[in-house]
């Protein structure tokens, strides 16, 4: 069953992205920060969290899910070392997604050859 949840939200938070890219005249980087920030607002306001433990990967893997960790890994910091985990929650809790997504991105290009226009 948590499959099927997790399956169903997440092409649920996809297919509405896709709305909202066909029908506006927003361009994918400004919709990817749109989707970081609102997840990192409804982080904030307490929202997320309930909603990120029943849909499971469902609502942590799209882009609102990675808005979701970085205020959760600057709230950390925040509460353990102050002001400063500020600075340095945020990307040390993305920093395993961050990482892997830059390793499998290189090795993508050693065997793909991109073609610049």
């Amino acid at each position: 069953m948590d499959y099927l949840i997790a399956f169903l939200i997440g092409g649920a938070i996809c297919a509405i992205v896709q709305i909202v890219m066909d029908n506006t005249k927003l361009l994918p980087g400004r919709i990817m920060v749109i989707l970081v920030c609102t997840g990192a607002a409804l982080s904030a306001l307490r929202l997320y969290e309930p909603f990120a433990e029943w849909a499971k990967a469902g609502a942590t893997v799209p882009l609102i899910g990675f808005g979701h960790l970085l205020f959760k890994g600057v709230k950390e910091a925040v509460d353990s070392q102050g002001f400063i985990g500020i600075f340095y929650g945020g990307l040390e809790s993305a920093a395993v997604g961050i990482s892997g997504a830059l390793i499998i991105s290189y090795l993508a290009s050693l065997v793909f050859k991109p073609k610049m226009s």
